[in-house]
């Protein structure tokens, strides 16, 4: 089996140490094809008005002064000398829950492999400011990702959709189970923007990262990680409000 890995956190970031010694567990030809720097927040965004540039690091590792999209299209179609049988991307330093998938580097990598037919699947680890007792920040992904990613080296995926794996911040033997659930939804109306200034004077803003209250659904992933579970949740590429269709249609006279 093949595997590309990838991620937005950058080619140096520890989680991508963390994902490649996942995917060495899972096969011997593993090629790495990530951002050089960080790229959190670029979501599913392609480098359109400059020049994205390759570097090698080792033995198929390679890094793209781009965005995680980017790094996925190059390491197909420049870096691979054959089609991966799996992309994997992450493990990202930070939850991607509810809609925060919409803003995720680490997801639209991952979406970037489906949209191209391969068996795509992202990784994240929950972080909180309080380290476990191990003190090891990934160790719930560390332990629980193989066991996340083999069942589903098996099943089916249907065209254009991917999976969404997020590890609770827990060490490894706190963790309560894998549990398959439906994306939840967060209250971003509280989310802060600080405005300050910088040495000459002018004005910048930043947006805040404060935490977001939010009130999990049952059968969520944001209950999964509340209750100490790993969340395995497939998303669509398909964002067509079907159930609005002939409502539209009847409004312009279809």
């Amino acid at each position: 089996m093949r595997i590309l890995v990838t991620n937005d956190d950058g080619i140096h970031a520890p989680g991508l140490e963390v994902l490649e010694e996942i995917a060495h567990q899972l096969s011997d030809d593993v090629w790495v094809a990530a951002p050089s720097e960080n790229q959190t927040g670029a979501g599913h965004s392609l480098t359109l008005s400059m020049p994205v540039r390759l570097r090698k690091h080792g033995e198929r590792r390679f890094s793209i002064t781009g965005t995680p999209t980017d790094a996925i299209s190059i390491g197909l179609k420049m870096v691979m000398d054959g089609e991966p049988d799996l992309i994997l991307s992450g493990v990202n330093a930070g939850a991607n829950l509810g809609d925060d998938i919409t803003y995720s580097g680490t997801v639209s990598a991952a979406m970037e492999g489906a949209l191209a037919g391969i068996r795509s699947i992202a990784l994240s680890q929950v972080m909180t400011q309080e380290r476990p007792p191990s003190g090891d920040r990934f160790s719930a992904a560390r332990h629980w990702g193989p066991r996340v990613i083999d069942p589903l080296l098996n099943t089916p995926f249907e065209p254009r959709t991917l999976v969404s794996v997020n590890f609770p911040a827990l060490d490894a033997g706190q963790v309560r189970g894998i549990r398959a659930v439906r994306q939840g939804f967060h209250d971003y109306s509280r989310g802060s923007i600080v405005e300050g200034r910088d040495p000459r004077g002018q004005r910048y803003y930043w947006f805040g990262l404060d935490a977001i209250e939010t009130t999990p659904d049952h059968g969520t992933d944001l209950e999964a990680i509340a209750e100490g579970c790993v969340s395995v949740t497939p998303l669509q590429l398909d964002l067509t409000h079907h159930a609005t269709l002939d409502t539209l249609a009847d409004c312009f006279g279809q």
